[in-house]
């Protein structure tokens, strides 16, 4: 913990730009090495006999394996997720099931999306934009891409784990291990062995294969669990928590996918109506986009690197440095949007070149699209970036709003309407107006956000301290919203004439931390409709951790009353811990909640129901357990009967087992 105390201060109080040097250049790299997959195959094929029509038919299926790859990260990146989770609370039992089941569930949707993919293997071609010319070469290339998938799928999925677990080195070198392999296999197979676009089909597989072993090598010798057979052993109570924490990355592929899936079916109708032909253009966007990856790689390896400061300094309060990490890293972002549109306008045809081909036509469309489409790249990356500034902050509803609106919302239709008025270039187009009415999103939910949150909030903790008190029971109380927990365990504290920790309690471990006493507060209250998602995030983390150490330290002084917070998981290791829930009936408690809050019935019970879902979701991360569950307790009880009664009765039980 103490390293955590040094961690947090050097986030609270190092330069920001060195800060940023830090932690961004790893995340960068990590994902430029990632860019090379997609890239490589394209500069060879172009380079060949095959020409354009090659790296249209890589592009005809690149959006099917983007597919495949959604499946993956979601399962590997909630597997992580929920590894992370089960680190800070110190869980060795579920971690590795999460792990293993997300291994099992990939390998059996990837074996499903073989042979899916093999039946429908025509239907899938011309679906994302296959031509009569480039068919064939689509074939030749799918059949030994979808061979490769399960190996695929399962090396991706497990690299999200690998960085959880603490080894993010290990996680880029397996991957660049894959994509030198894949660099130096595509010119052997393609020009050495004559094998065209086989060729580069097998570079990929084979550097695939060699990330997948690495990555299984890795399994053999991991930091913070260990797979057994039973780790395979489907749980679906842990895995539907892995699904929850891996599906907004599910959500943001399968919008590259739809992406795809439109433009190229809008390029491949108005190209073939105009003198370029449906293959120029197939091609050209594939080029495109994956040069316009390189781009967006950059940005959002910056603002990876700057998560951990948003995160900490946001849970802190200190909303003058989150503002600076967000000016420097929207500057920087700038620069690079400013230098990629300038090499897009003025010499597009030095980049286009790389991929091979100067047939007149096929310049002139690829000319057109890298002016027009990336017209303004330096608008999306300024979305981008935003999208995961909130995920930093801990607002996944806000994130997913920006990220979301540019690409489904505004690019989708456009892509669809505009190419009937403006033939092929209304395609183009579409791209650069879904930036301008993107951004105009991107400013108002970041102007609303800013000035949302306190200037100069200052933590309302000064004056709280530990309670002496003498050795004896520990209570920690759970309680479902409207059932009086907080009132009846008051009760017990002045009965026992112990401490009694509520507010008392975030407020220490506020100023423990350095972080706001009222964030700390709300994070189990949390409204976000994305509330799992929220748990995760790196401001919430830091309080959790904050919260636990108090929790700790408030038992070390001895016999006590702690209200919620999960705190009966946190000291479960306590020989003198009680744990008790309390609970009621719905009416007693959305009568009790209008009483207390001038609340109307409808909605008392809509509180009701949204508190003790986040309060389940917030138990359920931090413990792994299942809230409210009665074999997670020691004593539950009915609070109907009133909470002088109440108090009594637990009083009464504390007394006979410690006799």
């Amino acid at each position: 913990m103490e390293n955590q105390e040094n961690n947090n201060q050097f986030l609270g109080e190092e330069k920001i730009s060195k800060l940023l040097l830090k932690f961004s250049i790893p995340c960068i790299l990590s994902l430029l090495i990632s860019s090379l997959y997609n890239i490589v195959d394209q500069i060879f094929i172009g380079h060949s006999s095959l020409n354009y029509l090659g790296n249209a038919a890589t592009g005809v299926v690149y959006p099917i394996t983007i597919i495949a790859v959604a499946f993956a990260w979601c399962f590997g990146d909630g597997a992580a997720a929920y590894l992370s989770l089960c680190q800070g609370r110190g869980d060795t039992k579920n971690a590795h099931q999460a792990i293993g089941n997300s291994i099992l569930v990939t390998f059996i949707i990837s074996i499903i999306f073989l042979i899916l993919g093999f039946i429908f293997e025509d239907q899938l071609l011309y679906l994302f934009g296959a031509s009569a010319k480039s068919i064939n070469l689509a074939k030749d290339y799918y059949a030994i891409i979808l061979t490769a998938i399960p190996i695929y799928m399962l090396g991706n999925s497990m690299n999200a784990v690998i960085r959880a677990d603490g080894s993010p080195k290990f996680s880029m070198a397996s991957t660049a291990i894959g994509a030198i392999i894949n660099i130096i296999l595509d010119p052997i197979f393609i020009f050495v062995f004559n094998l065209g676009i086989k060729g580069a089909a097998y570079a990929t597989a084979i550097g695939e294969i060699a990330t997948l072993i690495v990555s299984i090598i890795y399994y053999t010798r991991t930091k913070t669990f260990k797979l057994q057979l039973a780790s395979f052993k489907f749980n679906f109570r842990i895995f539907k928590n892995v699904i929850k924490l891996g599906i907004s990355t599910f959500i943001t592929q399968m919008s590259i996918v739809i992406i795809s899936l439109v433009c190229n079916l809008m390029l491949a109708k108005y190209g073939s109506l105009s003198k370029y032909g449906a293959d120029i253009p197939i091609a050209v966007i594939g080029i495109t986009m994956k040069v316009f990856s390189i781009v967006i790689n950059i940005i959002v390896g910056i603002i990876l690197g700057a998560q951990p400061i948003l995160g900490y300094n946001y849970g802190a309060k200190n909303i003058k440095r989150v503002k600076e990490t967000y000016r420097k890293v929207v500057f920087v972002s700038i620069i690079v949007g400013i230098i990629s549109t300038i090499i897009f306008e003025l010499c597009p045809s030095v980049i286009i070149r790389i991929f091979g081909s100067s047939e007149a036509l096929y310049m002139e469309f690829a000319t057109l699209t890298f002016r027009l489409f990336l017209m303004l790249v330096t608008l999306t990356c300024l979305i981008k970036l935003t999208s995961i500034f909130f995920q930093a902050v801990g607002e996944p509803l806000k994130s997913a709003i920006v990220s979301l609106t540019r690409d489904i919302i505004f690019f989708v239709p456009l892509v669809i309407i505009l190419p009937r008025f403006l033939g092929i270039k209304g395609v183009l187009i579409a791209s650069p107006i879904a930036d301008i009415l993107g951004i105009i999103v991107t400013i108002f939910l970041t102007w609303h956000f800013f000035n949302k949150i306190s200037q100069n909030v200052e933590a309302n903790s000064k004056n709280v301290y530990l309670q002496k008190s003498h050795p004896g029971v520990i209570i920690t109380i759970a309680r479902t919203h409207g059932s009086q927990g907080k009132a009846i365990g008051e009760l017990i504290a002045q009965k026992l004439k112990i401490p009694y920790y509520y507010k008392e309690m975030t407020a220490l471990a506020a100023k423990e931390c350095g972080l706001d006493q009222e964030f700390v507060s709300n994070i189990n209250r949390n409204k976000d409709p994305l509330h799992e998602l929220y748990l995760t995030t790196s401001p919430v983390k830091y309080a959790i951790l904050a919260q636990e150490k108090i929790i700790k330290k408030i038992a070390l002084e001895g016999s006590c009353v702690i209200i919620g917070r999960a705190a009966d998981y946190v000291l479960k290791d306590n020989p003198n811990l009680v744990k008790i829930f309390i609970y009621a009936p719905l009416d007693y408690r959305i009568n009790n909640i209008m009483h207390m809050y001038n609340d109307s019935e409808e909605l008392a019970k809509k509180n009701i129901q949204k508190s003790d879902k986040n309060r389940a979701s917030y138990y359920e991360m931090i413990s792994g357990n299942t809230w409210g569950e009665k074999e997670n307790y020691d004593l539950c009880i009915d609070s109907s009967i009133g909470k002088e009664k109440t108090a009594e009765i637990i009083c009464d039980y504390l007394q006979k087992i410690s006799k």
